[in-house]
Order: structure tokens, then C-alpha cells, then sequence
């Protein structure tokens, strides 16, 4: 009876995959990997939380697999690893999701239609896609408590969040203020600045250099500027103080003031050149400074009743240094209401404050086009301004503007009254905490995010919308204002609050408060807040701290790890530092490993519209999770871009996981047919022969370096220490030892030949589980429960290897590696001189820095298939070496000698040539008195070879074939290539490999007579009986064997 499962030979891992998954499931592999290292350190991991009303991409896959492999390795390695999953809930995704379903467009319709209806939509919204999201992650192999999430809508998660906010407003962080904001109009809400930062597309659109009329002057100023729509709403102009401005003629007849140096590049163009006109001609200098007060005409009456209204002067120039000379005219218009420098200029100068546009983005009624959106009316603003002659030039413009991160809508830059958090106020402190974080890559860490962090902006917090964590601040007519930090807090404050009262609107908007100041009844502000705040509040809001779970928060904070792809640097990065150093003043995270977006094979995004987009289901479904994985692990550094496509996937999936599992499968074909069970055996390290001691060797080496790697984050570097040892065990180890597992009985060498294969091989799984957890879970369940059901019940909660440093041998390594090396060099010596394999070689000389032990030379002279091999000095013989001069570094230094050293390096003896560049370093030469000295790097060497000979050089080995072959190895050949014949045709039939048969030839004298020579070799060599020549039956086939025709039949023998 078999010990050990049949293994199929083919790759459809698919299958596989869903049987590992139902055993997970079914055993609750996951809570026992918990369960089991309860009482052991705790290393601990944030999942940042993902909105399950979308649904997952491929770029998914990527942030899935890097979270779940830290965690399952660093529960191998001893640690309790909780893993609770969180579910992000609030916010505009949400709103616009619902919005399109019950075919509403804006606040207006939201409000007319029910905000409590849809506040319950929005409920049910965000749990469209859970199950999908579920059955995803656990394809992918995904371990989290999907059973217990923290879900930021729920009232325990948001009260955490009331704390958190009262303790800021307590430090006197959470402010109203009325400033400029980045605002959607179709969302008719603000953004904070890390969310701006998401949302930017590069887009061409048409600018307005006007020409603003000088009063008593017969002259204009030129101002540019990149938002044609705020012109209306202009109050001043602004210079900057300390550059040179001029008054011009130009060439088209008017009179201009603009910045010197911006002259040509404005109006360069009007010059004549075949009349010689000159496009301008300077009438009078200034300094900006001189030029303030200077009045101008508006140019258009829309502003003008407004400022008049405000009892404050418009329409002059105005210094600030912030206007600079790289583009423009050097001259800036100013509308205080529609940009952050303007409105400081505005607050300096004390302008007027004109905004003549809506909440909805819409210009008013003040203006000629009432109703339009302001980048519409764009165009209608720049006809007005040519109809009037005010209008310069309209270039166009490319630049990088900010839109809605979720509805797409140009933003603008939008003066209102909104809720900050003062987060210049702790800038210091989160520089400083940054500091503290191993930031993978640490580029970020100093870079993009520390240059976010040197230019941080107060936060703001505060949206005009409905679906999201109610800001926790009452207002009283008397002007007081109250935080509310937690449910009891609210109810002892409030004569309506009820007992189950749930914090969102409109349910929270009804419930008021007592002032303390003046006694009367106080409101809640209309807003919520930014559900960044959500995510970033997920530490101590999961646990409902402070109300409960202290312990278990303080134990669990700050994380061992977190990764999300790098947009998050502006987002949830960034979110969890900014509340943790103003609550807690430390980091969140110690690590975080941030990650490249995944693009199509050429490089693009992928997107929908493209067409190049990738389902990650199909992916799954097509190529497995562990193909995946894999993929993602060693293909790049994790947070360079990825080029995902099949071919790729496929590639990675043969190379690694195919010699893998194919050489898991040799080990049970033949364990079998021996009855081979591992745990009767022990291995003894001190009988083991040579290539076992190399292999268990490479495996400890292959512990540490792996081990040395996940504990550092560096994933690819161990990715392809695992890919390099396998490569290793199959195509070396296996190879060289097969005849070992082809023996009869069972001696010894055959037990360790096993018992070395069985341990590599369980060991490696053990070692590669965190990153392949389906395969390696498969060939654990198979190689090790099989037989030893006291064993851990999965491979996911076995410890993880420990290197045995008595095991490890570089000097052996080191031989093994130059044996390696010089087979790879005879492989490439026969293929260049068009030799196969099967053919005998007479002779092959090796030119290296150790000579290698007979042991050695052996394993070379079988592996390359030569009768001898010798180990040589000199090769002299054989090789030499000819000299060109390298033209781009020679040319240069001794170009009038070309003719020279080219003549001398055709004369030299190349043999002795290379002997001294070896030893000096350098090739001298005299010419005349001019010395010529070359380098290695000035040369290009080639090795020629004598007649009869190949060689190959690589560093400082060279190996020599002799190439003449005698009739004696012509007829070896021959023999090799027929047994080679067979074998394929005992697959072919479908024999087993422990299947005797009897072998048939005929049609060719010459095959037949090297048949009978070597008739007990070619049995030997295919399992065969018999052999008959000149009959034929059983499955039979027609070869070319060197130029021979023969053919051939395999019968399989009872």
C-alpha cells in the first residue's frame, strides 16, 4: 500500500487551491494560528480598511498578499498575530454610490428626497460587495477576523472618534475658520489637503493674458492668468516689489506695463522681422514698488456695486512676493474669494471680498452668464474680454489641476467658513515621529512624505454632506461652543437625547444640549467629517478606547507593520500619524512597506476605458493565488511599478512552483514504489555522502538568508533565495543522485538519498509557507500528516525552520559552486561547437584558481559527458588571445597613436599579453618616446582557440573541450541517443518506470550491430528484458538518429 499520496504531474493549481482552502475553513486553521501563541509576544498588524461598496482590483491582489505573508511568517516565527479586518464605511464613495442608484443628482434632490431614507441606503450600500470581498480574500489567501471587523459607521467606533476629537479640541487644535478651500461644487463640500493630493490629471485649458486699462493713462496693464472665470470677481493687481517692470510701446499700438523680463517671451511676437520692426520699445523703467496704488478700470461692472457696498477701494496695484517672473507677465490678478495668496494679499491690503460664484460652482446673477459652471464659463469670459478689446492673448495652457477624488469634478479654490485641525501647530512633532519609522522604501519616508510633512497644511476636517461621523460640536445663539467627547457626556448635557440614539444624522442633528453659558438650547454644526478620519482613527476606535479594552489597546499600539500602495502617503499614512502625534504624540507603525501600483505588461494604468484593465477574479481563476503571489514577490521591489500579464505569471509559476512540485513528485513516485516512509528513519549527518552534506548545506544557508530577509522586509531578495535553491535541489541535487533512488533494496545511500530529498523538501515548504501557503499547505498535508498525525495539524502553524549551523559548510558550498560553473562553461562549449550532450567527449581541460578533488571531477566528466577531465595551469595549448583598442576610451587619450597600437596589438603574443594585463594591470607600449599605457578597459579581448578545440572563459575559469571524436566515442553517441529513443517511447506507451519490457528494432545493420555490442547497457539503462532485432510489435515509432534511420517498439512485460 502506498504511504504517501499519488501526485499529479501537471500545474492546475486551481483546484488544489480550493481543496487547501475548504481545509483551513473547515479546521479553523486561521484562529488556531491565534489561538496557539497566545501568552507569546504580540506583533502586531493594522489592516487598513477597504470600502466594500466597490469592488476589488488586481491591484488588491498586490496589497492582500504582501499583508497576509508578514503575518503568517511572523506567526512561524513564534509571535501571537492578531489580524482583526475593518470595514471603511463613510464618506462620498458611499453618498454617490446611493445617489446614482435612486437616480438623485446633488444636495438639493438628496434633501428633497429624505435625508433619513437615504441615510439607511447608505447603510445597506456599503455592504453591497462584502461577500465578494470576502470569497476574494480568501482566494487570494488572505487570513484576517472577517467575523469580528471594526465597521467605522458603528457607534462604538464612532464615540472613539468623539474622544479623540474632544481631546483635540481640548488642546485647543480644532478650529472654524473662514479661509480659501479646495472645494467640489458638485459634492458641495471641501476637501482636506491629502485627499487634493489623489485626485490631479495633467489638462490643456485656455489662459487670458487681459489688458487692464490704467486710469488717466492711455495705457494698459497685461496680467495672466489660468482661471478666465475669476476675472469678474478681480479686485487687484499685484506685482512683485522688488523686480524691474517697464512701460512699453508695442508693436501693436498699445501701451503696456508688465515685467522686464517677460518682455520677449509676451511680446516677442509682434516683432516685423522682414520690415525690422521691433515687437516693443522700453519708454520708462520702475521697480514693482513704484507701481503700487496705480489705479485701473475693472474689466467688468459686476464687482464694482459689491465694493462699494463693502466701503473699501479696488481696482490698483497691489506688492507681494509671492508673484514670480517664471511665466505670466510678472503681473497677477487677485480675487481674495478664489485662492489662498490672493486672500492674504486681500487681508494685507484689506480688499474688498467679491465671490461671484455659487456653492455649486455656478457663476451668479451678478455676472452675464448666470448658472454657468465656472470651467465653462471659461470660454464665454475670453469672448467678452476680445468683443471688448481686453483680451491680449488666450495661450493654452497644460498643467496638473486637482478634481474630486471621488466624482471627478474640477475643484476650485473656494473661500468658505469650515472646521481645520491646527496641524501646523504639531508639525514639529510629526517630523520628529516620522523619524521614528522604518519607512520600505526609506525614499518616502524622507521624500514624498517627508516633504509632505515639512509643508503640512491644517487638516480640514469638516464636509457639508451626510453619510459620515457627525462633528461633535454643539453652538449656542449666545456664541458658545461645546465638544461633546463621548454618549454619556451627551445625554447628561441633553433634555432630548434617547437612550439608543444613533450618532448620525439626521438622528443627532434633533438632539440638543444645555448651554452651561447662558442656559438656553444649544445645536450641533451641520457638518460631518472627512472619513479619513475614520481610517486613521482604526487603532484605538477598533477597541472602542477608551471606553473599554485599555489592556488591549495599549498591548496592540503602536503596529509592528502596515503597507498600502503609495497613494496611501497622502492618505491613510498620513491619516494614522496626524491622529496618533496629536492624541498620543508617538508613531503609529514601525514599519511600513509601501507599494507600486500594478500597470498592464507595456507599463500603462489600467483602466476600464483602456480596455487593459484586469479582473482579479479571472486572474485567480486562470493562474491560482500561489502563481500570484509569487509573481508580486520576486518580480520587483515591492514598491517599484508592476507589470502584471500571464505570461509573466506563468513563467514564474513554471520556473519556481512547477520545479517544485515536479520534484515533490519524483520523491513520492519513488518513496512509493520503495514503500518509503520518512519517520522510520533518522538522518545521520556523519554517514551522509557528500551531495546530501551540500544540499542540507544550502538548505540552512537558504534558513538564514530567507529568515534574514522577511525579518528585514527585503521580499524579493528572498523570494530568489527560495527560487535559487530549488532550482538547485531539482536540477542539481535530483539529477545527480537519481541512480541513488533507482537502486535495488535499500541500502543505506538510497536511505539517505531519501531521507536528505524528504527533509529538503519539507523544510523548504516550511520555509516558502508564508508566500506560497496553498502549495506548500498541499505537499505538508501529504509528505508529513500522512504519516504522522501528532504532527501540527497544518503547516501554518509549525514553527519556523531553525538553522542548524552545524549543517552549513561554504567551503563545500564553494567547491559545489565552481563544479556548477564549470559544467555551465562545458554545456556552452559543446553548444558552440555543436556537439549534443549524449555525445561521448574524449577530453576537457579546466584552467581555475582550486583544483578540485577527484570527487568533483567526476560528478564534471559524467555531467558533460567527457572521459577525462584535467585541471590545468596553462592552456595555452589550446587558447590564445587577441587585442583591439576600445575606440571611446583610447580615441580620446591617444588619438594621434591609433594607427600604432593597433598595429602593435595585432603582433603581441596574446597569451603573454594576458599573463601581464593579469598581473600589472595594464599593457605598456613606447612609441617614439610617447608612452601608451591601456587598461583593461581601454581593450577588447577575444579568446581564440586552435583547431579541434572549444573553449569558454568566464572571470578566472576557462575550460578547453577537445573536440575530435574517435569512432569508439561516435558509436557511444549513437548508443546514448537509442537509449534516449526508448525512454521517450516508455512514456509515450504509458509505462510505469518500475515496468519491465522487451524492445524491438529494425530497419538499419549499422544500429542493429552497435545494438548487440552494447546490449547490456542499453537493458540495463531502460529496464529491458529482452531486446529483438529485426521484429517489430507493440507501440512502435520511426527515428532519425544521427543521420540513421531505424525504427523502434516498446512492449511493456507481465
Amino acid at each position: 500500500m502506498s504511504k504517501y499520496d499519488k501526485v499529479p504531474t501537471d500545474l492546475k493549481f486551481v483546484e488544489r487551491e480550493k481543496e487547501v482552502e475548504k481545509f483551513w475553513k473547515d479546521n479553523d486553521i486561521f484562529q488556531k494560528s491565534i489561538e496557539d501563541h497566545e501568552g507569546h509576544p504580540t506583533y502586531m498588524f493594522y489592516d487598513g480598511p477597504p470600502t466594500a461598496n466597490g469592488k476589488p482590483h488586481i491591484g488588491h491582489v498586490l496589497t492582500r498578499v504582501i499583508k497576509d505573508m508578514i503575518p503568517r511568517y511572523r506567526t512561524m516565527k513564534g509571535y501571537k498575530v492578531p489580524r482583526k479586518a475593518g470595514w471603511d464605511t463613510h464618506g462620498l464613495p458611499v453618498e454617490l454610490e446611493v445617489e446614482k442608484m435612486l437616480g438623485l443628482d446633488g444636495k438639493e434632490q438628496i434633501e428633497q428626497y429624505g435625508l433619513e431614507p437615504f441615510i439607511e441606503h447608505c447603510k445597506e450600500s456599503v455592504w453591497k460587495y462584502k461577500s465578494m470581498w470576502e470569497d476574494f480574500s480568501a482566494t487570494v489567501g488572505f487570513w484576517a477576523d472577517m467575523d469580528n471587523p471594526y465597521v467605522t459607521y458603528h457607534n462604538n467606533f464612532i464615540e472613539s472618534e468623539w474622544w479623540a476629537l474632544k481631546q483635540i479640541w481640548e488642546k485647543g487644535l480644532l478650529y472654524k475658520g473662514f479661509k480659501i478651500v479646495p472645494y467640489c461644487p458638485r459634492c458641495g463640500t471641501p476637501l482636506s489637503s491629502h485627499e487634493v493630493a489623489q485626485g490631479y490629471k495633467d489638462v490643456k485649458e485656455r489662459s487670458a493674458i487681459a489688458r487692464f486699462k490704467v486710469k488717466g493713462e492711455d495705457a494698459y496693464i497685461l496680467a495672466w492668468t489660468t482661471t478666465p472665470w475669476t476675472l469678474p470677481s478681480n479686485v487687484a493687481l499685484c506685482v512683485n516689489p522688488n523686480e524691474s517692470y517697464v512701460k512699453v510701446k508695442a508693436a501693436d499700438g498699445y501701451t503696456y506695463y508688465m515685467a522686464e523680463a517677460l518682455l520677449d517671451t509676451v511680446l516677442g511676437k509682434l516683432a516685423d522681422k522682414e520690415a525690422g520692426t521691433p515687437a516693443y520699445e522700453i519708454l520708462e523703467r520702475y521697480i514693482g514698488k513704484d507701481l503700487e496704488y496705480k489705479e485701473y478700470e475693472p474689466l467688468f461692472d459686476c464687482a464694482t456695486a459689491i465694493c462699494e457696498r463693502q466701503h473699501k477701494k479696488a481696482f490698483y496695484v497691489v506688492c507681494d512676493t509671492y508673484v514670480t517672473l517664471t511665466d505670466g507677465t510678472g503681473v497677477v490678478h487677485i480675487a481674495p474669494a478664489f485662492g489662498e495668496d490672493d486672500s492674504k494679499v486681500g487681508k494685507k491690503y484689506d480688499l474688498p471680498f467679491v465671490q461671484l460664484v455659487d456653492a455649486k460652482g455656478d457663476m451668479t446673477k451678478e455676472t452675464p452668464w448666470e448658472g454657468v459652471f465656472v470651467k465653462k464659463a471659461d470660454p464665454l469670459v475670453l469672448k467678452a474680454l476680445d468683443e471688448k478689446h481686453l483680451l491680449f492673448e488666450a495661450p493654452v495652457f497644460e498643467h496638473s489641476y486637482p478634481h474630486c477624488w471621488r466624482c471627478d469634478t474640477p475643484l476650485i479654490y473656494y473661500a468658505r467658513e469650515s472646521w481645520f485641525i491646527k496641524m501646523t501647530a504639531v508639525k514639529d512633532d510629526l517630523i520628529r515621529n516620522n523619524n521614528t519609522i522604518n519607512w520600505i522604501p526609506e525614499s518616502i519616508g524622507k521624500g514624498r512624505f517627508g516633504d509632505w510633512l515639512e509643508n503640512v497644511q491644517d487638516w480640514g476636517i469638516s464636509r457639508n454632506r451626510y453619510w459620515g461621523t457627525p462633528l461633535n460640536v454643539w453652538e449656542c445663539e449666545c456664541g458658545h461652543q461645546h465638544s461633546i467627547g463621548s454618549i454619556e457626556e451627551l445625554k447628561s448635557m441633553s433634555p432630548n437625547c434617547p437612550d439608543d440614539i444613533e450618532l448620525h444624522r439626521p438622528y443627532i442633528d434633533a438632539v440638543t444640549i444645555t448651554c452651561p453659558k447662558c442656559g438656553k438650547q444649544m445645536k450641533r454644526v451641520p457638518e460631518v467629517i472627512d472619513c479619513w478620519f475614520d481610517s486613521g482613527s482604526m487603532p484605538f476606535a477598533q477597541h472602542h478606547y477608551p471606553f473599554e479594552n485599555k489592556e488591549l489597546f495599549e498591548q496592540q499600539f503602536p503596529a509592528d507593520f502596515i503597507s498600502e500602495a503609495v497613494d496611501q502617503t497622502r492618505g491613510w499614512f498620513y491619516s494614522l500619524l496626524a491622529i496618533s502625534t496629536l492624541l498620543f504624540n508617538k508613531a503609529p507603525y514601525k514599519n511600513v512597506i509601501v507599494l507600486g501600483h500594478v500597470q498592464d505588461e507595456n507599463g500603462q494604468k489600467m483602466s476600464k476605458s483602456k480596455g487593459n484593465a484586469v479582473d482579479p477574479f479571472d486572474a485567480l481563476a486562470t493562474y491560482g493565488a500561489d502563481a500570484i503571489r509569487w509573481y508580486f514577490y520576486i518580480n520587483s521591489a515591492p514598491w517599484l511599478p508592476n507589470r502584471f500579464h500571464g505570461k509573466a505569471v506563468q513563467e514564474g509559476q513554471r520556473k519556481f512552483m512547477g520545479t517544485l512540485w515536479n520534484t515533490y513528485a519524483f520523491f513520492v513516485l519513488y518513496a512509493n514504489i520503495d514503500d518509503f516512509d520518512a519517520t522510520k528513519y533518522t538522518l545521520d549527518y556523519d554517514k551522509l555522502p557528500v551531495m546530501d552534506k551540500w544540499l542540507l548545506s544550502k538548505l540552512n544557508s537558504l534558513i538564514k538568508e530567507v529568515d534574514d530577509n522577511l525579518a528585514n522586509y527585503r521580499i524579493p531578495e528572498a523570494a530568489r533565495a527560495l527560487q535559487d535553491f530549488v532550482d538547485d535541489m531539482s536540477n542539481w541535487y535530483v539529477r545527480r543522485s537519481r541512480e541513488r533512488f533507482w537502486a535495488k533494496g535499500m541500502e543505506q545511500d538510497k536511505i539517505n538519498a531519501y531521507m536528505t530529498l524528504y527533509t529538503a523538501l519539507v523544510t523548504v515548504c516550511k520555509v516558502a509557507a508564508p508566500m506560497i501557503p496553498f502549495m506548500t499547505e498541499s505537499i505538508y498535508q501529504n509528505l508529513v500528516r500522512n504519516l504522522d498525525k501528532t504532527a501540527p495539524e497544518s503547516i501554518h502553524l509549525c514553527d519556523y525552520p531553525a538553522v542548524n549551523e552545524a549543517h552549513i559548510d561554504k567551503k563545500l558550498e564553494a567547491d559545489m559552486d565552481e563544479v556548477l560553473k564549470v559544467v555551465v562553461m562545458g554545456r556552452a562549449a559543446r553548444n558552440t561547437a555543436n556537439i549534443k550532450n549524449r555525445q561521448p567527449i574524449g577530453r576537457m581541460f579546466v584552467k581555475a584558481p582550486n583544483k578540485l578533488s577527484e570527487f568533483y571531477v567526476e560528478i564534471i566528466e559524467d555531467e558533460l559527458n567527457v572521459k577525462s577531465v584535467a585541471f590545468t595551469d596553462d592552456v595555452r595549448d589550446f587558447t590564445s588571445y587577441t587585442f583591439k583598442p576600445q575606440l571611446k576610451t583610447v580615441g580620446p587619450k591617444y588619438g594621434k597613436q591609433l594607427g600604432n597600437i593597433r598595429k602593435a596589438l595585432n603582433e603581441i603574443d596574446g597569451n603573454r599579453a594576458m599573463d601581464t594585463l593579469k598581473a600589472e594591470g595594464r599593457l605598456t607600449f613606447n612609441f617614439d618616446g610617447n608612452e601608451v599605457v591601456l587598461t583593461e578597459e581601454d581593450l577588447l579581448i577575444d579568446m581564440a582557440q586552435k583547431e579541434g578545440y572549444v573553449s569558454e572563459a568566464d572571470q578566472n575559469v576557462t575550460v578547453v573541450l577537445d573536440t575530435n571524436l574517435t569512432p569508439e566515442l561516435i558509436d557511444e553517441g549513437f548508443v546514448r541517443e537509442l537509449v534516449s529513443k526508448i525512454q521517450t517511447m516508455r512514456k509515450e506507451a504509458g509505462f510505469e518506470v518500475t515496468d519491465h519490457i522487451a524492445v524491438y528494432e529494425s530497419g538499419n545493420e549499422k544500429l542493429a550491430e552497435l545494438t548487440k555490442k552494447f546490449e547490456v547497457q542499453i537493458k540495463k539503462d531502460v529496464l529491458a528484458d529482452e531486446i529483438i532485432i529485426g521484429q517489430m510489435d507493440g507501440y512502435t515509432k520511426e527515428w532519425n538518429i544521427n543521420g540513421e534511420t531505424v525504427t523502434l517498439g516498446v512492449v511493456k512485460k507481465n
